[in-house]
C-alpha cells in the first residue's frame, strides 16, 4: 500500500468505521434477503451517505446479487464499492476546451470557519511548485486577522498578493486583483472570500457582486466558483451546495477536515445529488496533506 492510500486509509478511520465497519458486521454469516438490505440501507442513511445515493446502491447490489446468482451477505461488498467508485468519478464538465491568455479565477466560497483561507493557502503552495505564477486576491476584508494570515501563506508561497484595508469593499479588492494578475500574466488567480451563512441572502448576493467585478475587468476569462465545506458538516454539506451554486455557481468542491470525523459518507451524497466534482481532500494540516480527490483510492481507504 502506498504511503498517500495509507495517509488516507488513516485520516478517514472514523468514516470507515461508520460505513463499512457496520456493513461487514452486518454482513457476517448472513444471507441476502429484503431483510438484510432494509437494515443496509438503513446502515447508509445514518453514515451520511444520503438518500439518493443510498437508493442507488442498494438498486445495484440488488440487480446484480441477482444477476450473478449470489447468496452470502458478503459477497455484495466487491459491488458496493465498484458502485461508489463510480459515483464519485465525476469529471469537471467546464473545463474550457480553448486555451485562454487571460488567467484562470477560482473563486473560494464557503460558510464560515470551512478552512477557506487555510485552503487558498495551500492551494498556492501547490500551484506555485508546479510551475504557476499564481496571485491571491484578498477579498475576505472584514475577519479580524484574515487579510494578515492569508499574507503570511503567501510570503511562505513565494506569491503575489493583492489586498486592502481592513473593511474596504471586497467587490473594488477583486477587480483590483484581477486587473493585476492580468498585467502580470498570471496563470491562475485564487479570490479569497468571507465566510457566509449560505441562507443570507444580502452576502449571498455580495458574492455576486464580487464575480461581476472580476468579470469586468477579465472578460475573457474563466471565473470558476470553488465551494469549500467542512467534512464533518454531515448532510447539511448538500444544501450548502445547492445554495451557493444558485448565487455563483459551483464547479468544483474542496472538502476539508476529512480526518478525525465519521461523517465523511456526505461526499458519496454530494456526488450522487449534485454532480459536482470533488477536486481536493483535506485529510490533516500538513500542505501536502491536502490532495488531489481520487475516486478509487478513497473508496478503497474506506473498505481496506
Amino acid at each position: 500500500m502506498s504511503g498517500v492510500l495509507n495517509k488516507l486509509k488513516s485520516s478517514l478511520s472514523k468514516t470507515r468505521a461508520n460505513i463499512f465497519g457496520k456493513i461487514s458486521r452486518l454482513v457476517l454469516n448472513r444471507k441476502i434477503d429484503d431483510q438484510l438490505l432494509e437494515e443496509f440501507e438503513e446502515t447508509l442513511i445514518k453514515a451520511d451517505v444520503g438518500v439518493k445515493a443510498t437508493m442507488r446502491l442498494i438498486e445495484t447490489v440488488k440487480v446484480k446479487a441477482k444477476e450473478q446468482n449470489l447468496i452470502r451477505a458478503e459477497d455484495i461488498i466487491p459491488i458496493l464499492k465498484d458502485e461508489i467508485i463510480s459515483l464519485l468519478s465525476i469529471e469537471n464538465r467546464n473545463v474550457p476546451q480553448d486555451i485562454k491568455e487571460t488567467p484562470e479565477v477560482w473563486l473560494i466560497i464557503g460558510v464560515n470557519g470551512a478552512g477557506k483561507t487555510t485552503t487558498i493557502g495551500k492551494l498556492s503552495v501547490i500551484m506555485s511548485s508546479q510551475g504557476k505564477k499564481v496571485i491571491i486576491a484578498a477579498c475576505d476584508t472584514f475577519r479580524a486577522a484574515a487579510v494578515d494570515q492569508i499574507v503570511i501563506w503567501a510570503e511562505r508561497s513565494k506569491v503575489d498578493i493583492v489586498k486592502s484595508q481592513e473593511g474596504s469593499d471586497p467587490a473594488a479588492v477583486a477587480f483590483d486583483a484581477a486587473t493585476a494578475a492580468k498585467a502580470r500574466q498570471a496563470d491562475l488567480l485564487l479570490v479569497d472570500t468571507a465566510g457566509r451563512l449560505h441562507t443570507k441572502t444580502n452576502l449571498m448576493e455580495e458574492l455576486k457582486k464580487i464575480k461581476r467585478a472580476i468579470n469586468k475587468a477579465l472578460p475573457d476569462a474563466t471565473v470558476y466558483s470553488k465551494l469549500v465545506i467542512d467534512g464533518s458538516t454531515g448532510q447539511n454539506a448538500v444544501s450548502q451546495v445547492k445554495q451557493f451554486g444558485e448565487a455563483v455557481g459551483c464547479d468544483g468542491i474542496i472538502i476539508t477536515k476529512l480526518d478525525g470525523t465519521a461523517k465523511g459518507g456526505v461526499v458519496i451524497a454530494i456526488a450522487a445529488e449534485l454532480q459536482v466534482p470533488i477536486e481536493y481532500i483535506g485529510i490533516g494540516e500538513g500542505i501536502e496533506d491536502l490532495q488531489p480527490f481520487d475516486a478509487r483510492e478513497f473508496t478503497e481507504a474506506l473498505f481496506s
